[in-house]
């Protein structure tokens, strides 16, 4: 089984990384603030506008560390690569799947039954914990409704109709969202999602969450040989990593959604931390910033039982695994891609 290594996240946007032997080191001002050695790290994430050396990307295309680079905000700017590598074989198989939608509906239908199961699942733990402060008649309207779409899901027969469902059902989760905030409803009120820009608090902090679990998920599909740039659920566009939109379909509400809801429900963000641009658009402070991030770390670390495997792996490790579980069903080792199940 795969470890779960370290994934170096640089916040300070004066930064700039590069390569000192076999080790990172991260300098601001002239001054070196850090030093690291590459075979600890197994990605690194850079919130900067210094960007890093060109030998320090070419050292982490040999070590197959992955290099992503971000605005401040959160958006995705750049992801380093190197030579294509890999089975061969098996990114094959995955353009030819992509390009058949009779063999990519099965798949890209678990990637949705395992999203809407697992947002259930958030909407049900809300009602099992919390009976008192939420809106129980809401909850469990939603929780019906993303019941019966979960039973329609397998009889949809084109990609267009999968996608109308997930619309729908993600409609009705999001409406209810606001009800899972327990405290500081003011300063984290949820209406609707909103994206390119995130217009309040909240969706500020899910739009950097997710953000961050796109990364985690392409970078899992590249280990196991597969392009993440070409998915069977979301279309192809250039720039767009598909496939790793598809994988995290199903992660969203365990990784990000019941992160986002511990961070305020717990109140280890608050709304001092965001800031409102001209644009309309929120943006996370530095501090805050780093906050999301030391928890998200601290959750990777946990354990789960897989619910595929039935083995205790770090929380971390779940995109790896299902990226492997997808892989083996391309090669055929699998009859079906099992989607990840929260229980």
């Amino acid at each position: 089984m795969k470890h779960l290594a370290n994934t170096l996240y640089i916040t300070t946007p004066e930064s700039y990384l590069s390569l000192d032997g076999e080790n990172i080191v991260v300098q601001k001002d002239e001054h070196t603030s850090t030093r690291l050695p590459l075979h600890n790290l197994e990605n690194i994430v850079c919130f900067n506008w210094q960007g890093a050396s060109p030998a320090l990307m070419g050292a982490c295309t040999e070590r197959n560390i992955g290099l992503t680079f971000l605005a401040p905000s959160g958006r995705f700017l750049a992801r380093v690569t190197g030579r294509v590598k890999g089975n061969v074989l098996l990114r094959r198989k995955q353009f030819e799947v992509a390009e058949n939608e009779a063999q990519s509906l099965p798949i890209a239908a678990s990637f949705l039954l395992g999203k809407l199961s697992n947002c259930r699942k958030v909407l049900d733990r809300a009602l099992r914990d919390h009976a008192m402060l939420v809106n129980v008649e809401a909850l469990t309207g939603a929780s019906n409704f993303l019941k019966e779409t979960l039973k329609a899901i397998p009889n949809c027969k084109t990609i267009a109709d999968l996608m109308g469902f997930e619309g729908a059902a993600a409609k009705i989760y999001f409406s209810v969202f606001d009800h899972l905030i327990l405290h500081q409803k003011e300063d984290f009120h949820f209406e609707e999602r909103s994206r390119r820009p995130p217009l309040d608090n909240m969706n500020s902090l899910l739009s950097f969450l997710y953000t961050l679990l796109t990364n985690e998920v392409a970078s899992a599909l590249e280990t196991v040989g597969l392009d993440p740039f070409v998915g069977f659920l979301h279309a192809d566009r250039p720039g767009r990593p598909s496939l790793a939109l598809d994988l995290m379909e199903e992660l969203r509400p365990v990784f990000a959604d019941r992160l986002a809801l511990s961070l305020v429900n717990r109140r280890q963000v608050t709304g001092k931390g965001f800031t409102k641009k001209e644009s309309g658009g929120i943006l996370m402070d530095d501090e805050t910033r780093k906050a999301v991030i030391t928890a998200w770390q601290e959750r990777k670390k946990e354990e789960i039982v897989h619910p595929y495997l039935n083995e205790r792996i770090p929380f971390g490790l779940i995109p790896h695994v299902q990226a492997l579980l997808l892989a083996r069903h391309l090669r055929g080792d699998l009859d079906a891609y099992p989607p990840f199940f929260w229980s």
